[in-house]
């Protein structure tokens, strides 16, 4: 079954109380979006629930510097309404906080505007640090990056702290913003998924899926069954390589010298069995318009055996690491996100199903080869790091399952040949939406295209959406949290930043 997908368009006034309506408790806000037409600039908000898109758009025409905030209503607006302002210089009128995220720009510094056309002016950032908003005895504020130790990536957290709570976070990840969506413009459709590959590295297949998931289905192309169960294999590998990230970096920040170095070394096995299996350790190169670049590089009886041998150690290592109380101790009760917190903002991912939303794309809405397997979205109440980590645990575990039921599937029907890994795609013109349920939770893709060319690809990561909460997890811990609430997020600054 199909997604279902409806459109209206309304007046700008009534733009954030339609979509606060429509939201009813039975759709979450997946996006906000600016596209770029000749006389107008369109807000599009996107709708998820069940099954059902929603779209509700209104018309700004060019020369409109603000518009009523949907923040104001909806905070999972939040840093849409932010990103917006530091792209295109439209203010959110009643958004609480426009201080810059992607892009700060200096005061009076015209907005590069991406996809509208005109010549990007040139950009003149700010430097300013971002001023200190907690008062009062003994406060102090600590600048948290951009340059960290290890290899994490380039992010600055303003912590403001009498010494151990922590009152309040900001983030800004604009160190990291290459202008993405400014890069799609004008690329032919095979080019852009070369790019959408690389807005976020260790979600390369889901981003690849989300964009031709969008470009198939404008063009109402059924992928051959073989090429979608292909597309299923790598995404899961890469899903377990990123719950194998974010644990290990728990094992790390506390002090599990043993279990971190065995996790970093199952994750390097991933990453070495999907090189063996396509060339590339990220998974490049495999999802195409229309299919998937070709079959697996080696045989069955191989990759089930490497699969097989590390999803064993792995099993023995999450036994004895799942019943050490100096782990578990530091994460439960660290980085507390409330059902009713998450729901208002939409949470993606285990972000979101640690804390009871039980959504999962691939199951709510799924697409290519998760339509013919069985799968169920593992979910917690707890809402704290560790029930984040109990989520990817049996998330990690249902990969392999589903990795299982695509090997005997494909192992069953033999065979090969172009045809059974590509349909051919013939894509013009319109606007679409795609969608794929990374590690990290759903991403999103709007797409325009004009006789086959890109006019504007908006992608949104699950990094970017859940991000926004980072800040909210902190109320109640201290400042030698700060590295396990991180990790439980594992979210992606690139994918953040844009």
């Amino acid at each position: 079954m199909t997604a279902q997908q409806t459109t209206a368009e309304v007046a700008a006034e009534i733009f954030a109380t339609e979509i606060a309506a429509a939201l009813n408790g039975e759709h979450r806000l997946a996006g906000l979006f600016v596209v770029p037409e000749a006389e107008t600039l369109r807000l599009v908000a996107v709708l998820a629930g069940g099954r059902q898109l929603r779209t509700i758009t209104t018309r700004l025409p060019h020369g409109t510097s603000a518009y009523p905030s949907v923040t104001a209503l909806v905070p999972g607006a939040d840093w849409y309404e932010r990103e917006i302002h530091d792209l295109y210089g439209i203010e959110a009128t009643g958004h609480p906080d426009l201080d810059p995220l992607v892009l700060p720009l200096r005061s009076g510094a015209p907005a590069p505007r991406p996809g509208s056309g005109d010549a990007v002016p040139p950009l003149t950032p700010s430097i300013d640090p971002l001023p200190a908003l907690v008062t009062g005895e003994g406060l102090f504020t600590i600048p948290y990056g951009p340059v960290r130790s290890g290899v994490f990536e380039s992010i600055e957290y303003v912590v403001e702290t009498p010494g151990e709570d922590i009152p309040r976070v900001r983030t800004r990840v604009h160190y990291k913003h290459r202008g993405v969506e400014a890069a799609f413009v004008g690329r032919s459709v095979e080019d852009g998924v070369l790019l959408a590959e690389r807005i976020e590295g260790v979600a390369t297949v889901a981003h690849a899926t989300g964009y031709c998931e969008a470009l198939e289905r404008l063009a109402e192309t059924e992928v051959p069954i073989g090429a979608q169960l292909i597309r299923v294999l790598h995404a899961e590998l890469e899903r377990i390589a990123n719950h194998l990230d974010s644990t290990s970096r728990h094992t790390e920040a506390a002090g599990q010298a043993v279990a971190y170095s065995r996790l970093t070394r199952h994750k390097e096995r991933i990453m070495r069995l999907r090189a063996q299996l396509c060339g590339s350790r990220f998974g490049r190169g495999v999802v195409v318009p229309g299919g998937v670049g070709g079959p697996p590089l080696i045989g069955v009886a191989e990759f089930q055996s490497a699969l097989g041998a590390i999803e064993r150690d792995l099993r023995m290592d999450f036994r004895l690491l799942m019943t050490t109380p100096s782990f578990l101790d530091r994460l439960r009760g660290t980085g507390v996100l409330p059902l009713p917190l998450v729901t208002a903002h939409g949470a993606l991912g285990p972000v979101g199903r640690g804390s009871g939303l039980e959504e999962d794309v691939r199951v709510s809405r799924p697409y290519g080869g998760y339509r013919h397997l069985g799968l169920a979205a593992p979910s917690r109440q707890a809402g704290d790091a560790l029930a984040r980590q109990h989520v990817r645990n049996e998330e990690i575990w249902a990969s392999f399952h589903l990795i299982g039921q695509v090997v005997d599937e494909l192992d069953s029907r033999g065979g090969s040949g172009s045809d059974r890994w590509a349909a051919p795609l013939e894509v013009q013109s319109g606007e679409t939406l795609g969608w794929a349920e990374a590690p990290q939770g759903e991403v999103l893709y709007l797409l325009s295209l004009e006789n086959g060319v890109l006019l504007r690809a908006k992608p949104r990561s699950a990094s970017f959406h859940n991000l926004g909460l980072f800040t909210a997890a902190f109320p109640k811990d201290i400042t030698t949290d700060f590295a396990f609430i991180e990790a439980s997020f594992g979210l992606s600054i690139a994918g953040a930043a844009g």
